[in-house]
């Protein structure tokens, strides 16, 4: 009964495990302070800029006034989201908004990965710094320069393209305001400006890749191309994967900035996507709850997009996000 007694009592004085999880907890973050410091703007930036504003899409569901507020603008349901996709122009929003993405997707998305396969076989360390200094610049300039320098080479009046072709006896050619060429204009344009930063990340990856492999396959008499095809690309499969799925949940997202720079009247047709419509509606004519709903549409595909991609690939036994 003692001995009973005596255990019971030691079982009492024993703490709970939930009572030490704040212990716990509270004594890692003293420890690791200066990480939680380190991460302390980023983490404060996503709260106030990502999750605090998604209080907004409440009026995705009402006939929002600003007068009257959130609380009490009309209850409207999904009348937004059928309007929308009534709309006589919706297809021709879809089919620019995904025909400009898959091809970004075809185009942009391998260029990082050919370049950091290139610049990785470069041999001359000094050489090899110079080209990723050059090739990481136009990352820098903003989409108004871009634009500009376009303008200044393909324009039909100024440019000095057009006026070579006139010099050599050839009639100018309307490169701006060519439909049938728009979509690939504005992929090279993303090509020019973000594929040397896009290296970045695969040149990375690429330095992970245990040197004794590529040793080993030179003692075999393997040359650069099969190390390449079977050392670094199987090396950097898990990170080209990854990349992958983030590029595949932003496909309804084109980038305001740059498409509207490069719209005009001509290519209009080719040129309107969701990101251009809603300015237009949410902005310009004040309508906040329908371009709400837009922009609502827009994520919910893209989240469906990501997960569907990374549960794909966790079925293929490939790297993935969660």
């Amino acid at each position: 009964m003692i001995a009973v007694n005596g255990l019971t009592a030691a079982a009492m004085r024993k703490p709970s495990v939930h009572t030490n999880k704040p212990r716990t907890l509270l004594r890692k973050m003293i420890r690791y302070r200066f990480l939680y410091l380190l991460a302390a703007p980023t983490v404060i930036y996503f709260i106030l800029f990502k999750y605090v504003p998604m209080w907004g899409i409440l009026i995705a569901f009402q006939d929002y006034s600003p007068w009257l507020g959130f609380w009490n603008s009309e209850w409207i349901g999904f009348q937004q989201f059928i309007h929308f996709f009534g709309y006589d122009d919706f297809w021709i929003l879809l089919r620019n908004t995904l025909g400009i993405s898959l091809l970004n997707l075809i185009l942009y998305f391998p260029a990082p990965i050919i370049l950091a396969l290139l610049l990785n076989e470069v041999g001359k360390e000094g050489f090899k710094r110079v080209v990723q200094s050059i090739v990481y610049l136009p990352h820098f300039l903003s989409w108004v320069v871009v634009v500009s320098f376009t303008y200044f080479f393909l324009s039909i009046d100024m440019g000095i393209v057009n006026k070579a072709l006139v010099a050599f006896g050839y009639e100018p050619v309307s490169f701006m305001t060519n439909s049938h060429t728009f979509w690939l204009l504005l992929v090279m344009q993303s090509i020019w400006k973000e594929v040397g930063w896009g290296t970045i990340i695969y040149l990375a990856a690429i330095s992970a890749v245990d040197v004794q492999l590529y040793e080993a396959a030179h003692v075999d008499g393997a040359n650069r191309f099969r190390k390449l095809w079977h050392i670094t690309l199987p090396g950097i499969k898990g990170t080209i994967a990854i990349m992958l799925i983030l590029r595949l949940g932003n496909i309804m997202d084109i980038g305001f900035e740059h498409i509207f720079l490069m719209q005009n009247a001509l290519v209009m047709p080719v040129a309107d996507v969701f990101d251009t419509f809603v300015y237009r509606l949410g902005i310009v004519q004040g309508r906040f709850s329908y371009s709400t709903a837009v922009g609502l549409f827009q994520s919910v595909v893209g989240i469906i997009l990501v997960v569907s991609a990374n549960k794909i690939s966790k079925m293929l036994g490939e790297e993935s996000l969660y």
